[in-house]
């Protein structure tokens, strides 16, 4: 009997395999992590990427009026057409517009959270058999998303001695007649770093010699701290179709409204067919949340600058008061963080007698300290960990000088 037929003499109701592929590499490891927090220390947590934790970061009043304004006002409470509301979709397409690399609502599709944008785009443009290129280290989620799908992951290295720049020559060693796309993450989670201009158009030029197209993941985009500056990919290419994803979750502080998009930069009529293929895919869950989206012209358009001015200065505040804290401690190497919310440290076991990788280094943290972060290696990159730097200075100085005293003990 095939794996695909059914016995209708009993009842077994397997899994489809769809749902057997799919897996979270961050659960697939931490899961695994017995070791309980020291019950005589207060936990904290820097291993989330979600802004409201702490109540630090808030998202402005204008927006919470905007969503209340809808709420009450009884119009968004109906099943939105499936790639958004058009005044939303013109909304964000005005926002984001720019003269090198300008859209208009057509090409806008509002979706389910930016996690929904790639399930879409990676969807769209992958077959079952075909390969993807994931950077290293890399959101988790690409892979979940392409392993779910039957797409084999190829993955690039990003370099930290060069503030986690592609190694394009790497990258481009991997591509052959069944790459169907390279996802690219400016501003990075979980690396922290902002691509110059130009290692950007030089990776332009890799995916131009193979024809590639691009999913430009930059739900950080904004998120950029003083001397260095984001570009959208679109906006320096005339011959590369983009796929460019972002959403409200991180420039706004509020992942939990599921409010996402898709750009669909196309060039030379492209992606005529992807187009109608997101478009079709938006109907699987018949858009996103009709109140949100319903809020985002006038949460766009209305939100006080300040607002995004604030912001940035409080995550680079507590990015320096990281950097500066972190690389003083032995066996501990930081790579600045140039925008986003995350720091990654590189662990050098050679000088701890007792701790031979980042599994084990984050284990012993949180049972000796009860400071929970994650091991690189559920970014495929390991003996580093990653650094969520969103809680109040006063939580992050208390983590880090557990974290100092920690490496004290166990340094050779």
């Amino acid at each position: 009997m095939s794996s695909n037929s059914h016995n209708r003499a009993s009842w077994k109701v397997p899994a489809s395999i769809i749902s057997k592929r799919t897996s979270n590499p961050i659960r697939a490891i931490v899961d695994h992590i017995k070791v309980k927090p020291n019950p005589n220390k207060s936990m904290i947590s820097l291993a989330l990427g979600d802004p409201t934790l702490f109540g630090n970061f808030k998202i402005h009043q204008t927006c919470t009026d905007a969503v209340a304004k809808q709420l009450h006002s009884y119009k968004a409470n109906g099943y939105p057409p499936s790639t958004g509301y058009q005044q939303s979709r013109q909304a964000v397409a005005d926002k984001f517009t720019t003269p090198e690399a300008p859209i208009s609502f057509q090409d806008v599709i509002i979706t389910s959270g930016c996690s929904g944008a790639l399930d879409m785009c990676i969807g769209v443009l992958c077959n079952e058999g075909d390969n993807i290129l994931l950077p290293r280290p890399g959101f988790s989620l690409y892979q979940t998303l392409a392993d779910s799908k039957g797409v084999e992951v190829r993955y690039y290295d990003l370099l930290p001695e060069n503030n986690w720049e592609m190694d394009l020559k790497q990258l481009e060693s991997l591509i052959d007649e069944r790459t169907s796309t390279v996802v690219m993450n400016n501003p990075s989670n979980p690396c922290g770093s902002v691509f110059r201009k130009q290692h950007l158009l030089d990776f332009l030029a890799v995916c131009e010699r193979h024809h590639l197209p691009v999913i430009a993941d930059e739900i950080y985009c904004d998120l950029v701290f003083s001397g260095n500056e984001f570009f959208p990919l679109a906006s320096l290419t005339q011959t590369v179709p983009v796929l460019a994803v972002g959403g409200l979750a991180k420039k706004y502080l509020v992942p939990g409204w599921r409010v996402g998009w898709i750009f669909i930069h196309d060039r030379n009529n492209v992606f005529a067919e992807v187009r109608e293929g997101l478009n079709s895919l938006s109907q699987l869950i018949l858009g996103s949340n009709s109140l949100i989206q319903a809020a985002l012209p006038e949460i766009l358009n209305s939100t006080d600058p300040s607002f995004y001015h604030d912001t940035r200065v409080q995550l680079e505040a507590n990015a320096k008061l990281s950097t500066d804290i972190l690389s003083k401690v032995p066996g501990l190497k930081v790579i600045v963080p140039q925008g986003a919310m995350y720091v990654m440290i590189s662990i050098n076991v050679a000088e701890f007698k007792d701790i031979a990788n980042d599994i084990i280094f984050t284990e012993k943290l949180l049972g000796e300290e009860s400071v929970m972060c994650l091991p690189g290696s559920v970014f495929q990159c390991p003996n580093f960990i990653r650094i969520v730097f969103t809680s109040p200075p006063e939580v992050l100085e208390d983590a880090y000088k557990r974290m100092a005293e920690f490496c004290a003990r166990h340094h050779v």
